[in-house]
């Protein structure tokens, strides 16, 4: 603004012309003089306007009276040629000054004086064409500057003085030109629309557009997007169809689209086409297209069997490969004129439009207070549940000695690893049939004896031998994986369908009770079917609840020599890891606490993959390169349904919703199931031989929330291309559109000792479809559209059982079987571990709190008081059932603080942890995406959560409620998520000054006094974990997230390290994990970093050294898009936890890979131990990643 203040300065030294001129006129119209003088005044004036821009410049200039005295001159003066002066001028400034002088002129008072002076000029006979030229070409560049022109036009009788101008000068093309422009502008406004449509401004439209015509093509092009303005309004519309000129549209299209061969009218034929996209909103439109076959007008005329060499169409298609045809588009996006767009001339216009009003702005209500909500009587009710604060271990059997120093002293020879889920590997390929049943002939005693050596040998190694060598740990898991594949054919050939019951298992010979964790105890089954490859196999009945696995289909299981080259071929094969420890799987544990879930179908069959458990694969999943095009192809192929309707099959081959439904018998009908803990699957049609509509259920109570799927697949062939169509997504974009890949479950890989879950899948795109929402499920907003998920798949094996998932499936019963697992294993000498019951759920099903700490080192009084005063860290997750990396980042955090690691002995020793690892027990098991059984959204009812319809909520908030009521605030409370639009591992925390910076245009956010310290495990986790992104967290508090967890807790409970940590769906784009979709290893990592991080905030925030480098902590400098312009990144038009741009977002960080030099150099007496130098070290994990 300063530079724009120097420039008037200059002219008014440099250019006294004009502005004596300017004072000459004002004087004229004060006085009342001659016209003549009126007309050389504004004659020189308008001479000076065309030939100097710094005259432009200075007349629009801030503090300028030009435009005032020109306004003023314009409505007095009786001159005609004064008046033509003025509006020339006019023309003149508004041509090169785009949006900011329209808006100029529109403040000024301009639209209604110009409006007045077309009635004016209307009245003489015939009217002056120069005149109506001039007014109308204003106008129409004012026009949409101003909120309200609309109703001025209306008001002044503006409406039909222009549409008349045109029917009575059909061939006066310059004056017709300016018309239709401004038509179009008062056609933004329905009232105008349909008033303008009475009158017959459709039928005229349909006068001036016509056929190929290489002249007059920008009248041609104004009348289209006039009438695609007009068309809008639904009655134009059925005006439109009852005349028939939907059919005319589609002839005139096909004629532009014949001879424009050199794509020269690409403009006109857009036009057309918005048109018929207008007119087809309605039903009546959409018959009218279909009967007058415009579906495969259209469709033809979009195919382009021969590329030209030059051109706009040959610029599209030479794309470099990482671009990509998919536009990112709401449903309330319409398109905006082209002209309107170049309007928009500076920075001023864009900042004025882009301003985020979810953002809170109200300082009091951004200030933490805390509120009770609950009296201490009541808050009584969770003493039993904090033990540990009361508890003198008197009964205890603790191991007395003397205590540790807090930081670690000296360096380990070997780092220590995080354990991930890599570390499980062999552990779970040794377990992975464990109650599967076994021919009684499979072999003899003495041959189950050789077998025993070589597997319980590997299953108890001692991978702490640091004098081993890589090729030695390689050898040794590759024999693991012979020993699991010698068992496979002996064992797994006689499975059909099992029925896992009440019945004690027989232990197979050679494995002793001791081994359970490494060995394979197998059951008997009987077999009523007789098949050629496989001993017989049946179905066996007992009392109480039955719980079955899924269809394996009889046709024994492939060796490895047949499907290696299937299941090889594509991925890097790496050796799998030994663990140095009992696997958290056990598939008869599972099975029993399956059979008391309480589902609201009664699920009475259990997945495979939940029963087999999942290893993460030892190979890299990079994200999925997609080719250009695909999603214009699958478009096509969608409409050619329309097209050529005999071609489609159309048949149901499964649906939930009918209980006496029979399932096709034809052999090449794939079959499907969702009948299991979790499944989602509601309905599947047949559409062509290998292509299948996938219907997904809503949340229960609820009548959206699509987006989640788990389901089962089985009679497959091999070398066919199976495609699938989940159809009722709701998300307007996802990251389906950026690389990512479904996952798929084979169980005969799973045989063949490879049960993991892969990404799989090409062709993949998600795109709106043309199935409508109705009002209700939308939210009661119309219009909106449902979204396709496609993808395609090649089977590795015929008549295999496969299974897909929106990602990876962790039920409820996983949760509960590896917390009976880890309260089997600890040592309870050395770790304090209790697993209560929060709550019950709707559905009756428990909702488990965790307590995990260090044992104190005795019962005297001084070790007592140590762990008494260890500080809280309250930790939950999978608020939203879909979100299942959530669970998985929540099991490596609970792996993590029941090892035996050193470092996770110290942050035992360090804090107490409170943790609720499933706050939606009941949305988990019943397969929903994101809400309860009672239909809502637990996340945001954490304001004023009610204990009978939201029992999870009510109980954690009131175990916060009372730490705060006995002065035990935790140190941090953190939510697991999991984020479907975003890439990486990013948190959201709540910050004061943050949100204010994000909402001033000044710099009143300095005077806001706030302790930053919210910044600083977000911080440490950005240089530990290799998957974190700091750049992509946000601390900005929004309306529409004042009910949620991190908001609540932050706002009422009064944690100031409050957070939502969002782990992505899809990958990673910087650090170590750049370029890969992230896996459960990956998660489970985070989890674990997780804990280092909150040691690492331990010391960096203990009273001893507190002396931080400055760097570290000064957000000032290192505010994400700091402008405050920017849109919050955790806002969300859905009501969802996620941006409303996408890949828009800069996902850009610090660097991973190396440590901050400031934070190692100048934090005091800090200093990383070799634990955690270990642990930070990304090349120190044990998981091998060629």
């Amino acid at each position: 603004m300063s530079k724009l203040k120097v420039i008037s300065e200059k002219s008014l030294t440099n250019n006294s012309r004009v502005v004596g001129l300017l004072a000459q006129l004002e004087k004229i119209n004060t006085e009342s003089t001659e016209s003549d003088t009126a007309r050389y005044v504004t004659s020189k004036i308008l001479h000076l306007a065309q030939s100097q821009e710094k005259t432009r410049r200075e007349m629009t200039a801030k503090g300028s009276t030009g435009m005032e005295v020109l306004l003023s001159t314009l409505e007095n003066t009786k001159d005609l040629q004064t008046t033509l002066n003025i509006l020339s001028i006019l023309v003149e400034l508004l041509s090169a000054g785009g949006g900011r002088r329209a808006s100029f002129l529109v403040g000024k008072g301009g639209s209604q004086i110009l409006l007045q002076l077309l009635m004016n000029a209307s009245k003489e006979s015939p009217p002056h064409e120069e005149l109506m030229v001039q007014i109308h070409s204003i106008l129409a560049k004012i026009g949409p500057k101003d909120k309200k022109f609309g109703v001025k036009a209306r008001i002044n009788g503006a409406l039909n003085i222009t549409l008349n101008l045109v029917k009575q000068n059909l061939q006066n093309h310059r004056l017709v030109l300016p018309c239709l422009q401004l038509l179009r502008v008062y056609s933004a406004n329905s009232v105008n629309s349909v008033s303008l449509g009475k009158n017959g401004v459709v039928e005229l439209m349909f006068k001036i557009i016509g056929p190929f015509s290489k002249k007059n093509s920008g009248i041609m092009k104004v009348a289209l997007d006039t009438l695609a303005a007009l068309l809008k309004s639904k009655t134009n519309a059925r005006r439109a169809v009852d005349r028939g000129y939907v059919q005319v549209l589609l002839t005139i299209y096909l004629d532009w689209h014949r001879h424009d061969n050199r794509h020269r009218n690409m403009l006109i034929r857009k036009g057309i086409l918005q048109s018929l996209k207008s007119v087809t909103s309605i039903k009546l439109g959409r018959k009218a297209f279909i009967d007058a076959n415009g579906m495969k007008i259209l469709y033809n005329t979009s195919q382009l069997p021969v590329i030209p060499v030059t051109g706009p169409v040959a610029q599209l298609y030479s794309l470099p490969p990482e671009v990509d045809d998919v536009v990112d588009e709401s449903d309330d996006n319409d398109d905006i004129d082209g002209e309107a767009e170049n309007e928009i001339e500076n920075e001023d216009d864009l900042a004025q439009n882009f301003k985020n009003d979810d953002i809170e702005t109200d300082i009091n209500k951004l200030k933490p207070q805390q509120e009770p909500g609950r009296t201490i009587e009541e808050l009584k009710m969770y003493e039993h549940l904090f033990p540990e604060l009361v508890d003198d271990f008197k009964d205890y059997d603790l191991i007395s000695k003397e205590p540790k120093p807090f930081v670690f002293e000296g360096k380990v020879r070997t780092p220590i690893v995080v354990p991930t889920a890599g570390e499980e590997a062999s552990g779970n390929s040794g377990k992975l049939r464990k109650g599967i049943v076994m021919k009684e002939n499979v072999s003899s005693k003495e041959d189950e004896g050789d077998k025993k050596p070589t597997f319980m040998n590997l299953a108890k190694e001692d991978i702490k031998d640091n004098d081993r060598t890589l090729q030695q740990q390689l050898d040794d898991q590759n024999r693991t994986i012979s020993s699991v594949r010698g068992l496979n054919n002996d064992i797994v050939k006689a499975l059909d369908r099992i029925t896992l019951q009440n019945i004690p298992s027989q232990t197979a010979p050679g494995f002793t009770a001791e081994t359970k964790d490494y060995s394979l105890p197998l059951s008997v089954l009987t077999c009523t079917k007789a098949c050629p490859h496989m001993a017989t196999c049946g179905n066996v009945l007992f009392e109480g609840r039955t719980v079955q696995l899924g269809k394996l289909c009889c046709t024994g299981v492939e060796t490895e020599d047949d499907e290696d080259t299937e299941s090889n071929s594509s991925v890097e094969q790496v050796s799998i890891e030994v663990p140095d420890g009992p696997t958290l799987h056990d598939p008869d544990l599972y099975i029993e606490i399956v059979k008391n879930t309480k589902s609201v179908p009664e699920y009475s069959e259990v997945a495979y993959p939940d029963y087999f458990g999942h290893i993460p694969p030892p190979f890299k999943e990079p994200i999925l390169e997609r080719p250009y095009g695909v999603q214009r192809t699958k478009i096509a192929q969608d409409i050619e349904r329309l097209i050529h309707q005999s071609d489609i099959i159309d048949r149901v081959v499964y649906d939930i919703d009918n209980p006496n439904y029979t399932i096709p018998e034809e052999g090449d009908i794939l079959k499907f199931n969702s009948k299991f803990e979790s499944g989602n699957l509601r309905k599947v049609i047949q559409i062509r031989k290998n292509e299948y509509d996938l219907i997904l259920n809503s949340d229960i109570n609820s009548n959206h929330y699509h987006q989640w799927f788990y389901f089962e697949v089985s009679g497959m062939r091999l070398g066919v291309a199976y495609r699938f169509n989940i159809i009722n997504c709701e998300k307007s974009n996802s990251q389906f559109n950026y690389g990512m890949q479904p996952l798929m479950y084979s169980v005969q890989e799973a045989l063949n000792a490879r049960p993991w879950w892969i990404r799989m899948g090409t062709d993949i795109c998600y795109y709106k479809n043309h199935f409508s929402r109705s009002s209700v499920a939308a939210g009661g907003q119309k219009g909106k559209s449902y979204y396709t998920i496609t993808f395609t798949v090649n089977f590795p094996h015929k008549d295999d059982v496969c299974y897909f998932a929106y990602h990876y499936p962790y039920t409820y019963s996983t949760l509960q079987m590896h917390l009976q697992k880890l309260e089997s294993t600890h040592n309870p000498q050395q770790i304090y571990f209790r697993k209560d019951v929060l709550c019950e759920t709707l559905s009756g099903n428990s909702c488990p709190l965790v307590t995990i700490t260090a044992m104190p080192e005795s019962n005297y009084y001084e070790h007592i008081c140590q762990f008494r005063n260890r500080p809280y860290i309250f930790l939950s997750a999978r608020v939203h059932p879909g979100e299942t990396n959530a669970s998985w980042v929540m099991k490596g955090t609970l792996e993590y603080l029941m090892s035996n690691n050193p470092t996770a002995q110290s942050l035992r020793e360090s804090y107490i942890f409170k943790i609720v690892p499933m706050l939606n027990p009941d949305g988990v098991i019943n397969g929903n995406h994101r809400c309860s059984l009672s239909g809502e959204d637990l996340n945001r009812q954490w304001q004023s959560p009610n204990p009978d319809l939201h029992p999870t909520i009510y109980h954690a908030k009131g175990l916060l409620q009372y730490l705060a009521a006995v002065k035990r605030l935790p140190l941090v409370y953190c939510d697991y998520h999991g984020h479907s639009r975003k890439k990486n591992v990013f948190m959201y925390g709540c910050s004061i000054k943050e949100t204010v910076w994000h909402t001033s245009d000044n710099a009143t956010s300095c005077d806001v006094v706030e302790d930053i310290g919210y910044r600083t495990l977000p911080k440490v986790l950005s240089h530990i974990a290799p998957a974190f992104c700091m750049s992509s967290c946000s601390f900005v508090v929004e309306k529409s997230k004042e009910s949620t967890a991190r908001v609540v807790v932050w706002r009422e409970i009064g944690v100031q390290r409050s957070y939502t940590m969002e782990s992505t769906l899809c990958g990673c784009d910087q650090g170590k994990y750049k370029g890969l979709q992230i896996g459960t290893r990956e998660l489970e990592e985070m989890g674990a970093k997780f804990c280092v991080g909150l040691l690492r905030l331990k010391r960096l925030t203990s009273p001893l050294e507190y002396n931080l480098p400055s760097s570290l902590l000064d957000f000032e400098n290192d505010l994400i898009e700091s402008s405050c312009k920017v849109t919050s990144p955790t806002t969300y038009v859905l009501d969802e936890d996620e941006p409303r741009f996408l890949e828009e977002v800069d996902y850009s960080a610090e660097s991973n890979d190396d440590l901050d030099v400031e934070l190692t150099e100048n934090a005091g007496d800090y200093e990383p131990s070799a634990q955690e130098e270990g642990l930070s070290d990304s090349e120190s994990s044990r998981t091998y990643l060629p």
